[in-house]
């Protein structure tokens, strides 16, 4: 796969056309949403011209279709926002684009980032880079491919409960989910504030720490923001590794199982001591995200109107009939499923049964991780269960769907940094991720021993 070193020091529009007609060429993987090729070429003529300089000089890369970007419509995958063209830029976008990075267009995603597959994007899926016939993973699934064809070295991602991770494995790329907090959320359409984190995937952990490195830091547009901790980092000594005995019982697919094993047993040759460890709370995680999840979804839509935001519909004579048939147009089911979960656990008489219990019962899980971290530096696993399943395999079966969440949900509710890092292929040729888990501000570690295992 590309990487940045391949693009730096080169003609920047020489890049940004080279990275265009790749992604033409691979449209039928349907990775991205739409191209920016007249302002990625204007910014391309600026980084030739000397007038934009920096780390990323004539970098093409490709964001999620959920970040805010000029010039460009900004749909989250979905129809309510097929016409919404953004009267502001994310941060994120701007800390690439100040560094001289290329952004040249925009990529696919499960409708309002919803989805463990990339299939409820209202503008159809996307398909895996190795198989066709199988999904590209979710909701970051767009980037993942982008990547995983060689048609930019990096792409933005959001992850919320697995959602760049998820899609790294299933493609064999690098998918970083940060410490919550690490990188501003300012400018990307929101799922679940409590958990959602912005992030990268790459083709390498080296391409990721130079990017991670560029994102993180405070935004006083994003109160949730923290000082800049991140600092690419060395492994100096050897580190202290628990396997979560919880993530290889018999429901993780064998081939899963053994490359986790293959690296397991790389890590002990770098010197490094490996345990098994044991968070009883972690079979719960799934059950505590579908509950806290849905109900900040059902807050965060609740501006998706027809008036404030959307698609208005032209067929409604009443305020309930906009409203109604508005939303009706522009939501995928997957969105109406997680509006009505979200609306039934808030409401009156059941806010304590299972709203409540579900915060109760994720604090305990963010306690084990802490008490873990006090003998570990770092957690290892798999990412997902199997590897990518076949398009339309789950779609019929919701509770199917989530439980490739199981393994990614846990680091997402507890705000710990997690990174897909690829393993290996199964026997046919589907790629495996596995994960590592840090505590909170240890990304740069993680990122560090994610490069050591590509030496």
């Amino acid at each position: 796969m590309v990487k940045i070193s391949d693009f730096l020091g080169k003609s920047a529009r020489e890049n940004v056309e080279a990275a265009i007609a790749k992604a033409r060429e691979s449209d039928a993987y349907h990775a991205l949403l739409s191209l920016s090729e007249e302002r990625a070429l204007e910014r391309a003529a600026q980084v030739d011209a000397g007038e934009v300089t920096g780390r990323l000089a004539g970098v093409p890369f490709v964001a999620k279709d959920n970040f805010l970007t000029f010039g460009d419509t900004t749909t989250a995958a979905s129809k309510f926002l097929e016409t919404f063209t953004a009267p502001l830029q994310a941060t994120a976008i701007e800390k690439l684009e100040a560094e001289g990075a290329i952004c040249i267009g925009k990529a696919n995603l499960d409708a309002f980032a919803h989805g463990g597959s990339t299939e409820n994007s209202a503008y159809g899926p996307t398909k895996n880079a190795h198989d066709q016939e199988r999904v590209a993973g979710g909701s970051s699934g767009g980037s993942a491919v982008a990547v995983a064809l060689d048609i930019v070295p990096f792409a933005l991602g959001t992850d919320t409960g697995g959602s760049i991770r998820q899609p790294a494995s299933f493609n064999g790329v690098v998918g970083v989910k940060p410490t919550y907090g690490t990188v501003s959320r300012y400018g990307v359409v929101a799922m679940a504030s409590s958990t959602d984190t912005i992030g990268v995937l790459s083709a390498t952990a080296e391409d990721a720490e130079l990017v991670m490195d560029i994102l993180s830091g405070q935004d006083r547009k994003d109160m949730t923001t923290l000082p800049d901790f991140f600092a690419p980092a060395v492994i100096e000594a050897p580190k202290r590794i628990g396997v979560i005995k919880e993530f290889m019982d018999d429901n993780v697919d064998p081939e899963v199982r053994a490359r986790v094993a293959e690296y397991i047993e790389a890590l002990k040759a770098k010197g490094h001591t490996v345990e098994e460890v044991s968070i009883p709370m972690v079979k719960y995680a799934l059950a505590i995200y579908y509950i806290v999840v849905p109900a900040e979804v059902s807050s965060n839509l609740g501006r998706y109107d027809g008036i404030r935001y959307g698609v208005r519909s032209q067929d409604a004579s009443t305020l309930g009939e906009v409203y109604g048939l508005s939303r009706d147009h522009g939501f995928v089911p997957e969105n109406k499923r997680r509006i009505m979960i979200g609306s039934y656990v808030l409401s009156s008489g059941f806010f304590d049964a299972y709203y409540l219990q579900a915060q109760r019962a994720r604090t305990l899980l963010i306690n084990e991780f802490t008490k873990i971290f006090e003998s570990f530096d770092a957690l290892v696993g798999p990412v997902a269960p199997t590897p990518a399943f076949k398009l339309g395999e789950n779609t019929a079966d919701p509770v199917k769907m989530y439980l490739a969440d199981i393994m990614t949900v846990p680091a997402s509710l507890a705000g710990l940094p997690a990174i897909s890092v690829p393993a290996g292929t199964t026997e046919a040729g589907l790629p495996v991720g596995v994960q590592l888990i840090g505590p909170r501000k240890s990304d740069a570690t993680l990122l560090a021993l994610a490069r050591e295992g590509e030496a």
